[in-house]
């Protein structure tokens, strides 16, 4: 089975709008198109349903139900309970939260394990802790490849380790850690597996059972839809955390975590993702499955398309002396976020090209400043960051390619 390209950039308003025609769009890492479905549902909401949820009339009835449905149908598709998914604004700001609602169950001295791949939003809240008796430990990466061992996370535990804080996939090195075997070394020494899924869940729902987590955050911004922060809190750890919003909210899992209750619009236009995702797998697929089933099926199908690009992009890469690539340079365990360096000119000179010929790149540190320090590259300029998504085609690789040659010669 191959991806329909041609239904999937249909679904995307963007591929349409004649003010982006002709531009190929390479920053998916810092938000991606939103899908039409998503883009309905937040307008049906504004127009029909902007009040205030749960009250006994038609609106407000069917606001509440919106919203609970996005919690229970993105809960099937992560393949973890309704009670377990939490939407804030933002990550950064939901491990911010979490950070103050674990505090309290950890003693003066304990030990949490943050790793040097992040991005700051899932470790500058972890290590603001050390002002307040926890004491952080540095998992920091390897100098070179910008890969995070397992052996040496081995030495870093202790009687007192309380947590492990890691990213699923950087968002400058793109490797992809394996997750399962992380959580399954911090849960033998008793520590809690705390992953960013930032930059991977673009590429891919993950099974969040199978993955055998304790908390897992990413951004629906970057996976299609409204500007929120999703979080997965095991369910037995609700309990053993302090209470973060109004004290009659205790013992109310869905708002403990949540001081603030986002925009109810798009908790409620959260479903439009899913709605794409059904989509999809409908269009390729004619057998009923459960949704964490076809969430398998299109991570297969993404991955595919996906690895087909990276590996173009890798060969023309490879190919060059003049360029150095941050991270793998195969894609092996790789994700489609490629960072790389120009050797020969300067980063702002090998930009500015590749815009003028309508690439749509960052550049800079992407929040990603301690990976970035451990590899003794500067913050100012950074790097160059291409990232893409199922949504991007071959075409758009050739053209990336063809303005990158112009640009380093």
């Amino acid at each position: 089975m191959k991806l329909d390209l041609q239904f999937v950039r249909s679904q995307f308003p963007a591929f349409s709008e004649p003010s982006l025609k002709g531009w190929a769009f390479f920053e998916n890492a810092g938000g991606s198109y939103p899908c039409i479905q998503f883009i309905d549902r937040l307008t049906d909401f504004y127009m029909k349903n902007k009040v205030q949820p749960y009250y006994p009339y038609p609106a407000s009835l069917r606001a509440g139900e919106l919203m609970d449905l996005s919690y229970k149908r993105m809960a099937d598709y992560l393949n973890v309970e309704a009670s377990e998914i939490h939407f804030g604004p933002s990550t950064t700001q939901n491990v911010y939260v979490l950070a103050n609602a674990m505090r309290p169950s950890w003693k003066d001295g304990d030990e949490i394990i943050v790793s040097c791949q992040d991005h700051e939003a899932n470790a500058g809240a972890w290590r603001r802790l050390a002002d307040r008796g926890i004491k952080v430990i540095e998992w920091h990466v390897n100098k070179q490849t910008g890969l995070l061992s397992i052996g040496e996370l081995s030495s870093l535990f202790s009687d007192r380790t309380k947590m492990v804080a890691f990213p699923h996939c950087s968002n400058v090195i793109g490797h992809i850690n394996p997750v399962k075997e992380i959580s399954t070394l911090a849960h033998k020494h008793g520590a809690l597996s705390v992953v960013d899924g930032v930059g991977l869940a673009p590429h891919g729902f993950p099974d969040l059972k199978d993955l055998e987590v304790d908390i897992y955050l990413f951004s629906l911004y970057k996976t299609f839809g409204p500007h929120l922060g999703l979080m997965y809190v095991k369910k037995e750890l609700i309990g053993k955390m302090k209470n973060q919003s109004h004290f009659f909210k205790e013992g109310i899992s869905r708002n403990m975590l949540t001081p603030a209750g986002p925009d109810h619009a798009q908790i409620g236009s959260v479903s439009g993702i899913l709605d794409y995702f059904d989509m999809i797998y409908n269009h390729h697929f004619n057998e009923e499955a459960i949704p964490s089933q076809r969430n398998k099926a299109l991570n297969g199908l993404f991955q595919e398309h996906e690895q087909a690009l990276l590996r173009h992009l890798l060969d023309f890469l490879r190919s060059r002396n003049d360029i150095r690539i941050v991270g793998p340079s195969t894609t092996e365990e790789r994700a489609p976020i490629v960072s790389i360096i120009p050797l020969n000119k300067t980063v702002e000179e090998v930009y500015a090209t590749l815009t003028r010929h309508q690439l749509m790149l960052g550049t800079g540190d992407f929040y990603a400043v301690r990976p970035l320090m451990d590899m003794d590259i500067e913050r100012s300029p950074g790097v160059i960051r291409i990232s893409f998504l199922h949504y991007t085609s071959m075409e758009e690789i050739d053209q990336l390619i063809e303005g990158l040659k112009i640009a380093l010669d």
